[in-house]
């Protein structure tokens, strides 16, 4: 009997890429151009992961739908005039490598999950040359925002894989949650914006402490 397909669904910020710098000023900036007191650092790791009009309502839930629109248009701005500064936000430490080789494995299918838009993740794949690499790649133009289920309930049905194949891998709580919600298995990454304990109270199975790990983890898990 052959095997089934797995899937392989990957956060991008604080997962496979590291942006915090690139985040955090582009916020302060943000916040600055509409004469609004900047959040703190502390503040601006706990929105990582949520879709920028949803990460602004958080941050600042007394704003106007006009401001919140505001904010969400500068950051977006200055986000992409960074990136096209050549400054663009590297990949983490052994993160390339890990994908070539789970590429290689022919029963598993690799994903993306994030909260980017469409413009703004296609710059990142193309950038770290990752663009064949992910059957499948939802952003947060066509779904609301996680930990919602909609992006992995569509990545399972694009690439026809069952909910018990798959597994999520992200670095905030929202990625937990999202996958749970979706019925999918979660590893957390301890490298990116959200503290271990809390990616396990939201449902991590698992956590990894690098590439190698994950590389790891990954090449045995439905063993």
């Amino acid at each position: 009997m052959s095997r089934a397909l797995r899937l392989a669904v990957f956060d991008v910020d604080g997962t496979l890429v590291d942006s915090q710098h690139h985040i955090n000023a582009s916020m302060q900036l943000a916040y600055a151009d509409l004469g609004l007191e900047s959040p703190s650092l502390a503040q601006v790791r706990g929105i990582v992961g949520l879709s920028l009009p949803q990460a602004m309502r958080q941050l600042s839930p007394d704003l106007s739908q006009e401001q919140n629109a505001g904010l969400v248009a500068a950051y977006k701005a200055t986000f992409k005039s960074k990136r096209e500064g050549g400054g663009s936000a590297p990949l983490y430490a052994g993160i390339g490598e890990m994908l070539d080789g789970l590429e290689a494995d022919d029963h598993l299918l690799l994903g993306v999950a994030t909260g980017n838009s469409r413009r703004g993740l296609d710059a990142v794949v193309e950038t770290h040359g990752l663009m064949s690499k992910f059957i499948t790649m939802q952003v947060a133009d066509n779904h609301p925002s996680k930990p919602h289920p909609s992006m992995l309930l569509a990545a399972l049905s694009e690439t026809g894989v069952e909910a018990e194949n798959a597994v999520m891998i992200g670095d905030t709580t929202f990625d937990m949650e999202m996958g749970v919600a979706a019925g999918m298995k979660c590893i957390g990454v301890s490298w990116g914006y959200h503290e271990v304990a809390d990616l396990r109270a939201a449902g991590a199975g698992w956590i990894v402490d690098d590439a190698a790990a994950l590389t790891a983890l990954l090449n045995g898990f439905w063993d």
